[in-house]
């Protein structure tokens, strides 16, 4: 969701490049002829869903995303190697993963000038291939998918902790990338976006135990590689099962690898059980569904299981100051950055008010219940 190892407040970094600059690069760069071409969301990349066609038919035309990599991470060429490299691994691996469509030299990525931005700044373009599916954002997530999407989490994580030796990973330890879970007190240098308003005395109670109940434990936490932004925008699926009162859904997407880096198996976790709150109608009965999911797979200990609290906390905390501090860099993209404080300010104060024994009392039980019957809810 976002970029680079920020030691300062960010500077404008985002690409503007238009829908025909967009057609011209995809022919020049990769030899395809684009038939059509439409803005994605985004944070601060570019993304365009894009059809080509060699024959300049519509009529079985391929479609890709063409990805524009922020002027900060394009200048850490190492960085997107790594993310790519591992969408390939996890591609053959069996994951929903996109992979990229090389350039006409070969080339999985290339650096190019372009855009309305500020200055003449260089951006790093992929063409990824397009995976089907809706957000899990836009249908009634089950416990049944809940589970499913935390055992997703951890299993993807082992698969690149423990399988993935390209030698760009190392770029992935980024000490000071904000989006890092273990990072949740350098929101301090951000926390001036949110004003002088409850909301701000809510995120530095938030800050306030993390450094207190967390820091101190990291080191004690098992060490993995991270996808870091499972979020609901990030997860597609399509239907399992025939629609009815409660239609099944399997992933059939992950999305967006761009804050990728060395974390905790149990950041995943937090991360996917925050994000899976956002839109849900019974916000706090879903870390239990997801939790379970996960443990399937990689069962934390009881040190770690103590740490999710404040970790799914703290990455509330993170989203909401940095989708306000970012949305005073682009007032444009307003609306996209601010999907989540729709909800999340609501989901953060409502856990802030139960407090830890009774958050946590909800999340292992339902846990428990999955180890007695099974994942079938």
């Amino acid at each position: 969701m976002a970029s680079g190892d920020h030691h300062q407040p960010r500077a404008l970094t985002k690409p503007a490049f238009g829908e025909e600059e967009v057609a011209e690069l995809v022919d020049r760069v990769f030899g395809l002829k684009a038939v059509w071409v439409s803005p994605l969301p985004s944070y601060d990349d570019q993304n365009f869903h894009v059809r080509v066609s060699s024959g300049g038919e519509a009529e079985g035309a391929e479609e890709y995303v063409l990805k524009i990599t922020n002027s900060e991470d394009s200048g850490k060429p190492a960085l997107i190697e790594a993310q790519t490299r591992a969408m390939m691994f996890l591609s053959a691996q069996g994951f929903p993963s996109a992979t990229p469509r090389l350039t006409k030299d070969g080339s999985i990525m290339s650096l190019q000038a372009g855009g309305s931005g500020p200055g003449n700044k260089k951006y790093m373009v992929r063409l990824l291939t397009y995976l089907p599916g809706t957000p899990v954002a836009k249908v009634a997530a089950t416990p049944q998918l809940l589970y499913e999407i935390g055992k997703l989490a951890a299993s993807l994580d082992k698969a690149l902790t423990e399988k993935f030796h390209h030698p760009s990973v190392e770029s992935l330890h980024r000490g000071q990338f904000i989006w890092n879970l273990a990072n949740v007190p350098l929101l301090d240098r951000y926390i001036d976006a949110l004003g002088q308003n409850e909301c701000r005395g809510v995120v530095e109670q938030v800050i306030k135990q993390f450094k207190e109940k967390v820091t101190p434990k990291l080191s004690s936490f098992r060490a993995c590689i991270n996808h870091g932004d499972l979020n609901d925008h990030n997860i597609l699926v399509v239907p399992s099962s025939p629609c009815g009162p409660a239609p099944r859904y399997r992933v059939s997407g992950i999305l967006d690898f761009s804050d990728m880096s060395y974390g905790r198996y149990v950041f995943e976790a937090a991360i996917a059980i925050m994000y899976m709150m956002v839109e849900s109608t019974e916000p706090l009965r879903v870390g239990g569904h997801v939790l379970a999911g996960f443990e399937s797979v990689v069962p934390l200990t009881a040190e770690e299981r103590a740490a999710l609290f404040p970790l799914v906390s703290g990455r509330f905390a993170q989203s909401l100051v940095m989708a306000a501090h970012t949305a005073l860099l682009y007032p444009e993209n307003t609306e996209y950055l601010m999907v989540t404080a729709r909800t999340g300010w609501k989901h953060l104060t409502d856990m802030s008010a139960l407090g830890q024994e009774a958050v946590e009392k909800t999340w292992f039980e339902t846990a428990a219940a999955y180890a007695r019957r099974g994942p079938d809810p």
